[in-house]
């Protein structure tokens, strides 16, 4: 089987952020809250911009299409992360990722409908498992969760959708600007939004600004920021209805195993279950054929 480009850089960003996932807890164990790893994660995003802007020899893309499409993939992937933190300070973890962790199923319709994209039967049949192990794989136990406000219901819905549809104006930006402007854009939206992420920190609270602290969240954030780049150049060459149900199935997994290896601590058999589908959907959507070669 002839590796894609697509495939390689989904890839790339599955094991980045599998990685990222099972450390991210770390720093804030140690007293460091997730909303300052948030402005943390969005300094680290700042190397990787500089080297995409590097690759095409610093020349971002400025006319107005550009900096919108760039702007909107950048506030709903970083807003959408904030208003998350507020769905899980009110909301129980255990309802809220299974609801976002289906934002593929808005990626899918809307690169369906509007981008006119195809799968082959295998390819399908990968885009239903995939869609069936992400909230599988997003399982927490309900015991320690309790809703405070149903607020966190509308907030969940609206992560989703946002999401969801970043994937797709992903990939519709892609087919007129240049990878690295989208990520550019990105890195931009995430500095910008850091006041918001500070405003909602509890600085009341003990925080550890030690190496456990921002210093080992810099270190854990790269991978995040570094396969956030991979990602969208894996949109540039591959289906979105594909490549974003696939990394979104993929990343958890590999989260679990190397939680397993330095936790000790066996998965749920309804994390197990997820991760079978998961693996099984890898492959039938790892030969599924190129844009345009739909039964070739």
């Amino acid at each position: 089987m002839k590796l894609k480009l697509w495939l390689i850089f989904a890839i790339v960003t599955t094991t980045f952020w599998g990685v990222w996932g099972a450390l991210i807890e770390l720093p804030e164990k140690a007293g460091f809250p997730a909303t300052l790893g948030y402005s943390v994660w969005a300094l680290t995003m700042i190397p990787p911009a500089l080297v995409a802007l590097k690759i095409i020899n610093w020349k971002l893309e400025r006319d107005r299409r550009s900096v919108l499409l760039g702007l909107v993939i950048g506030f709903t992937g970083a807003g959408g992360q904030l208003i998350l933190f507020e769905a899980l300070r009110i909301g129980p973890a255990y309802l809220v990722f299974p609801i976002i962790s289906l934002s593929p199923v808005v990626t899918i319709l809307l690169s369906y409908v509007f981008l006119k994209e195809r799968a082959t039967s295998r390819g399908w049949i990968g885009i239903v498992l995939a869609l069936l192990a992400i909230p599988l794989l997003s399982y927490q136990s309900p015991e320690n969760s309790a809703a405070l406000s149903a607020w966190w219901v509308p907030l969940a819905l609206l992560v989703f959708l946002a999401w969801g549809f970043q994937a797709y104006v992903m990939k519709f930006a892609n087919k007129t600007m240049a990878a690295e402007s989208i990520f550019f854009y990105m890195m931009l939206t995430g500095l910008l939004l850091i006041p918001f992420a500070l405003w909602m920190t509890d600085f009341s609270q003990s925080i550890n600004w030690g190496f456990k602290g921002p210093y080992l969240a810099a270190l854990i954030q790269i991978l995040n920021s570094i396969g956030a780049l991979c990602l969208v150049y894996a949109f540039r060459y591959g289906k979105a209805m594909i490549v974003s149900p696939m990394t979104n199935a993929v990343a958890p997994v590999i989260t679990v195993i190397i939680s397993l290896a330095i936790y000790r601590v066996i998965p749920h058999p309804v994390i197990m279950g997820g991760m079978f589908f998961a693996i099984v959907a890898t492959f039938l959507m790892a030969i599924e054929p190129e844009e345009g070669q739909e039964g070739k």
